[in-house]
């Protein structure tokens, strides 16, 4: 991860994650031996680091935004363990890694995913426990909007059913707003809500939780195209095999790339306005950073592999 993000609050983070979920030795093997490779592979951390930072900014404790970000993060890698089972994505490599049901099985993994999901709830009720009873409700509503039926749980049963879903709603942007911009939205909106961001600022988080998620899934279709497993940490090349959705695929790696910056640049002109609202928030431009390096990065790769093809 680039030298964007503060060392220390990712460190801590990574503490946080791997010790927010306690389990002891009467715990069955392979349950237990799931969840520790779960919590022993945290990941990147950018949606905790980014609840973390905005619950700070709008002067929620330490331990409250923590427990927001942990949450957060176990909802994502609980989202990804299941992902990965054979009977979705059928994929054998994660975060640099074998994939928890290649290890344990997909009994373990499928219940080492739910526990994870437990203490995701459990820990946001402790980050909501100061909030003011509308405040808390607010706050609910937002989370289940987001995991829920309408949001991700929705997103991914049509990645899964892609080729079979109507004409219309075949666009692999729309797919990404409920599997992908679902938990950005959360990890930047939710803690704004129980900090009592105003309407203007949430909208404007809104947005930019649309453009920042529609970005990542963007490089995440570029790179199922042209990055090897040892350079993403996970299984490629699914999105073809599987007939998923993919923008790269669909559109061609020239638009899509274009379509990736303009993104990028309507985020910007949505955090320049927001920062000028909410001065606290300008932490926020490090992840645009990070996006733009990302967009180098598979811009690189993309030149590497046209250039291999065309000496072979």
């Amino acid at each position: 991860m680039p030298n964007v993000f503060s060392v220390k609050t990712l460190l801590e983070l990574r503490a946080a994650f791997k010790s927010g979920l306690d389990f002891g030795a009467e715990t069955e093997a392979h349950l237990g031996g799931a969840l520790r490779q779960a919590l022993d592979q945290p990941g990147n951390l950018v949606r905790g680091w980014l609840a973390y930072e905005v619950a700070c900014a709008y002067g929620l404790s330490v331990a409250r935004a923590k427990h927001m970000a942990v949450a957060i993060e176990y909802f994502h890698t609980a989202s990804l363990i299941f992902d990965d089972l054979p009977f979705m994505d059928d994929a054998t490599e994660r975060r640099g890694g074998r994939c928890v049901h290649q290890t344990y099985g997909e009994a373990a993994a499928v219940l080492a995913g739910l526990g994870l999901v437990n203490r995701a709830y459990s820990l946001l009720w402790r980050g909501f426990a100061e909030a003011s009873g509308d405040r808390r409700a607010l706050a609910g509503d937002y989370v289940e909007g987001c995991l829920g039926v309408g949001g991700l749980l929705n997103g991914q049963s049509e990645d899964l059913h892609y080729g079979s879903l109507p004409q219309p709603r075949q666009s692999p942007e729309r797919v990404a707003t409920g599997k992908t911009v679902s938990l950005i939205r959360l990890s930047l909106v939710l803690p704004a809500l129980l900090g009592g961001a105003s309407s203007g600022e949430v909208r404007a988080l809104e947005r930019l939780a649309t453009f920042w998620g529609l970005s990542y899934q963007i490089l995440d279709d570029l790179k199922d195209v042209f990055s090897e497993p040892e350079q993403t940490g996970k299984t490629a090349g699914r999105d073809r095999s599987l007939n998923r959705p993919n923008l790269t695929l669909e559109i061609g790696p020239s638009r899509a790339l274009r379509r990736l910056e303009r993104l990028i640049d309507l985020g910007d002109r949505v955090l320049a306005r927001l920062a000028a609202q909410a001065p606290a928030l300008t932490f926020l431009e490090a992840l645009s950073r990070r996006l733009r390096d990302e967009l180098t990065g598979i811009n690189v790769a993309i030149l590497s592999t046209a250039l291999s093809c065309s000496s072979n």
